[in-house]
């Protein structure tokens, strides 16, 4: 017979494609990250390795779990960033990688942030002496799951980028 104990975990998202300073400021409170581009996108996959450096900058303790997530796997035909290029990247920055398909399984959002979850749980749990490192800055205030997968997809989604681009 097993037992499993089950915890909560306050879980607080905060979307950034911002400049490298707002950057900097908005993960000082953070114990994970979530690092996601698409695979129909080169330039946004060029982009996570400058955005881990950053956040390395303020989170220097390499026991901050960082899980690079490939979005839009399932897009095949327009894709311009192979599997293998974003395990090797995960691979030398001592990542975690899962690639996911966000329109055909939105349950592989909730997987990897409970991924994500676990992997934090773990490290408090294995280090209960240290303290969490206090922000200067105020966490943003946090979206609702709903409103989450829509950001989540809608980041990533050829049609916004094009109305941002215009």
């Amino acid at each position: 017979m097993t037992s499993e104990t089950t915890s909560r975990t306050k879980l607080q998202v905060e979307e950034n494609v911002s400049p490298a300073a707002e950057v900097l400021r908005s993960v000082q409170w953070a114990e994970g990250f979530l690092l996601v581009y698409s695979v129909t996108d080169y330039m946004s996959y060029q982009c996570i390795r400058p955005l881990y450096h950053q956040i390395r900058k303020v989170h220097s303790d390499s026991k901050f779990p960082v899980i690079i997530v490939a979005n839009k796997g399932d897009l095949l035909h327009v894709r311009q960033v192979p599997s293998d290029a974003g395990l090797q990247m995960a691979n030398e920055l001592g990542c975690s990688f899962v690639e996911i398909s966000t329109s055909e399984n939105c349950q592989d959002v909730c997987d990897v942030f409970q991924h994500l979850c676990k992997e934090i749980t773990k490290l408090q749990a294995a280090n209960p002496g240290e303290k969490r490192r206090g922000s200067i800055m105020p966490r943003p205030k946090s979206p609702n799951m709903q409103d989450l997968k829509r950001r989540f997809k809608q980041a990533l989604s050829p049609k916004v980028k094009a109305s941002t681009v215009a």
